[in-house]
């Protein structure tokens, strides 16, 4: 299997090793989270969690949508951190969602867009 690559800006690079996570839609890290196993979701955690704020300062300088290619790779990634730190902080690093119904039966409305490009739920208007 080739490993993945991801772009990111200058300063960011210890999270290159988590471009797995570098998925463009809720969709895509609904389902990766779910296929991961308690330990893959702790190692991300623990190894994003101290470039969380950073990335996200980074990613605050740009409008919604207008975020440049070099930063949609960590977007990405901080967005699988928000997909993933429940399971953590909460759930004891399990991939489910505890006492819930069946996740695949949730279908997010925008799940298959491309979540930087901030678009409203249904596409454009």
């Amino acid at each position: 299997m080739m490993e993945q690559k991801m772009m990111v800006p200058a300063g960011f690079e210890p999270l290159e090793k988590f471009a797995k996570w570098n998925l463009d839609t809720a969709d895509e890290r609904t389902k990766a989270r779910r296929e991961a196993t308690g330990p893959e979701l702790r190692e991300f955690y623990e190894g994003v969690l101290p470039h969380i704020e950073a990335v996200l300062d980074a990613c605050d300088q740009y409008p919604l949508g207008e975020l440049p290619e070099s930063h949609r790779g960590i977007f990405n990634v901080a967005l699988s951190m928000a997909e993933i730190a429940p399971h953590i902080e909460f759930y004891r690093g399990q991939v489910g969602v505890p006492y819930a119904f069946e996740e695949p039966r949730f279908v997010a409305v925008h799940g298959a867009d491309k979540t930087w490009q901030a678009l409203p739920p249904n596409g454009p208007r």
